[in-house]
């Protein structure tokens, strides 16, 4: 057993602070609201969807901390009609796909993995206009 391990309990260390929470957001699909028959006639797609590390973020985009696990939820929420109790029913369901689970990275050990992303990221266009050495 390691330092500081008594009968398979390890005592863990603080190395140092930790991240700050993230401003609480979500993203709102742009073809909401729309009733169920909408949703079920077409895949429905999350490509304006923006994700960031950027902590002072103003633009709505989702932001994130480097190194952290995040597993997306969907929510759907039922909008009672206008007649009905709203008591009566519940309004919203959450769903969760295990496999949508991820860890967000900032920054690479490997310059040619950053190269991939870069060219595979339609938003680092501003990376792209630079010198490819300077990544």
């Amino acid at each position: 057993m390691g330092k500081g391990c008594v009968g398979g309990l390890c005592l863990l260390s603080v190395s140092g602070k930790a991240d700050p929470n993230s401003p609480p957001r979500i993203h709102v699909h742009p073809d909401s609201p729309a009733k169920g028959a909408q949703w079920m006639k077409q895949v429905t797609s999350f490509d304006k969807l923006k994700l960031t590390n950027n902590q002072l973020d103003d633009n709505g985009h989702i932001i994130l901390n480097s190194m952290h696990r995040y597993q997306p939820r969907f929510h759907v929420v039922y909008v009672n009609p206008k007649t009905e109790d709203v008591s009566s029913t519940e309004n919203f369901k959450t769903f969760v796909f295990p496999e949508t689970k991820f860890t967000a990275v900032t920054a690479y050990q490997n310059h040619r993995i950053t190269q991939l992303k870069i060219a595979s990221n339609p938003f680092a266009k501003g990376f792209r206009d630079c010198d490819p050495d300077e990544w």
